[in-house]
Protein backbone atom coordinates (compact mmCIF):
# COMPACT_ATOMS: atom_id res chain seq x y z
CA UNK A 1 0.00 0.00 0.00
CA UNK A 2 1.57 3.45 -0.84
CA UNK A 3 1.49 5.92 1.68
CA UNK A 4 0.65 9.40 0.73
CA UNK A 5 1.51 11.95 2.69
CA UNK A 6 0.95 15.52 2.43
CA UNK A 7 3.65 16.55 0.76
CA UNK A 8 3.70 13.94 -1.74
CA UNK A 9 1.35 15.42 -4.43
CA UNK A 10 3.55 18.35 -4.35
CA UNK A 11 7.20 16.89 -4.58
CA UNK A 12 6.11 14.85 -7.49
CA UNK A 13 4.68 17.55 -9.34
CA UNK A 14 8.29 19.45 -8.90
CA UNK A 15 9.91 16.65 -9.84
CA UNK A 16 8.08 16.21 -12.89
CA UNK A 17 9.50 19.31 -14.04
CA UNK A 18 13.50 17.41 -13.87
CA UNK A 19 15.77 16.09 -11.75
CA UNK A 20 16.62 18.08 -8.21
CA UNK A 21 19.44 18.31 -5.83
CA UNK A 22 17.69 17.71 -2.27
CA UNK A 23 18.53 21.59 -1.10
CA UNK A 24 16.99 23.02 -4.51
CA UNK A 25 13.92 20.78 -4.23
CA UNK A 26 13.13 21.94 -0.95
CA UNK A 27 13.54 25.62 -1.99
CA UNK A 28 11.29 24.97 -4.61
CA UNK A 29 8.60 22.92 -2.86
CA UNK A 30 8.26 25.73 -0.35
CA UNK A 31 7.46 25.35 3.25
CA UNK A 32 8.75 21.94 4.18
CA UNK A 33 10.88 20.80 6.80
CA UNK A 34 14.29 18.74 6.11
CA UNK A 35 12.80 15.94 8.16
CA UNK A 36 9.34 16.09 5.91
CA UNK A 37 11.44 16.05 2.52
CA UNK A 38 13.80 13.26 3.04
CA UNK A 39 11.01 11.12 4.67
CA UNK A 40 8.81 11.71 1.73
CA UNK A 41 11.59 11.27 -0.64
CA UNK A 42 12.25 7.90 0.98
CA UNK A 43 8.91 6.84 0.84
CA UNK A 44 8.79 7.66 -2.67
CA UNK A 45 11.64 5.94 -3.58
CA UNK A 46 10.71 2.77 -1.80
CA UNK A 47 7.42 2.84 -3.89
CA UNK A 48 9.14 2.92 -7.00
CA UNK A 49 8.40 6.72 -7.66
CA UNK A 50 11.55 8.49 -7.31
CA UNK A 51 15.10 7.06 -8.12
CA UNK A 52 18.17 8.84 -6.10
CA UNK A 53 21.35 9.02 -7.88
CA UNK A 54 24.51 9.73 -6.22
CA UNK A 55 27.52 11.45 -8.12
CA UNK A 56 30.91 10.25 -6.70
CA UNK A 57 32.61 14.01 -5.85
CA UNK A 58 33.63 15.98 -2.77
CA UNK A 59 31.16 16.38 -1.10
CA UNK A 60 28.78 13.61 -3.18
CA UNK A 61 25.90 15.18 -5.47
CA UNK A 62 22.72 13.25 -5.05
CA UNK A 63 19.97 13.87 -7.31
CA UNK A 64 16.71 13.04 -7.18
CA UNK A 65 14.13 11.91 -10.13
CA UNK A 66 10.83 10.53 -11.45
CA UNK A 67 10.98 7.03 -12.19
CA UNK A 68 8.45 5.73 -15.02
CA UNK A 69 6.18 4.58 -12.77
CA UNK A 70 6.99 8.45 -10.99
CA UNK A 71 5.92 9.76 -14.63
CA UNK A 72 2.88 7.80 -14.91
CA UNK A 73 1.98 8.71 -11.10
CA UNK A 74 2.20 11.75 -12.57
CA UNK A 75 -0.48 12.37 -14.82
CA UNK A 76 -3.92 12.02 -12.49
CA UNK A 77 -1.76 14.46 -10.39
CA UNK A 78 -1.59 16.93 -13.19
CA UNK A 79 -5.36 16.63 -13.92
CA UNK A 80 -6.71 16.95 -10.43
CA UNK A 81 -4.45 20.43 -10.23
CA UNK A 82 -5.98 21.75 -13.06
CA UNK A 83 -9.46 20.89 -11.62
CA UNK A 84 -8.36 22.90 -8.71
CA UNK A 85 -7.47 25.53 -10.75
CA UNK A 86 -10.59 25.47 -13.34
CA UNK A 87 -13.04 25.35 -9.84
CA UNK A 88 -10.91 27.51 -7.64
CA UNK A 89 -13.52 30.44 -7.32
CA UNK A 90 -15.96 27.75 -6.94
CA UNK A 91 -13.69 26.51 -4.00
CA UNK A 92 -13.38 29.89 -2.52
CA UNK A 93 -17.77 30.58 -2.78
CA UNK A 94 -17.95 27.77 -0.90
CA UNK A 95 -15.27 28.41 1.74
CA UNK A 96 -16.73 31.90 2.22
CA UNK A 97 -20.05 30.44 2.57
CA UNK A 98 -19.07 27.41 5.09
CA UNK A 99 -17.28 30.49 7.29
CA UNK A 100 -19.99 32.87 7.01
CA UNK A 101 -22.44 29.94 8.39
CA UNK A 102 -19.94 28.71 10.90
CA UNK A 103 -19.94 32.75 12.34
CA UNK A 104 -23.25 33.40 12.47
Amino acid sequence: MVNLYKWTVLIVRVLGRGPWRLNTLRREVGEISQKALVSTLRDLKENGLVSRTVTPVDPPQVEYALTDLGRDFLRPIRGLAEWVLENGARIEAARAEYATRASG
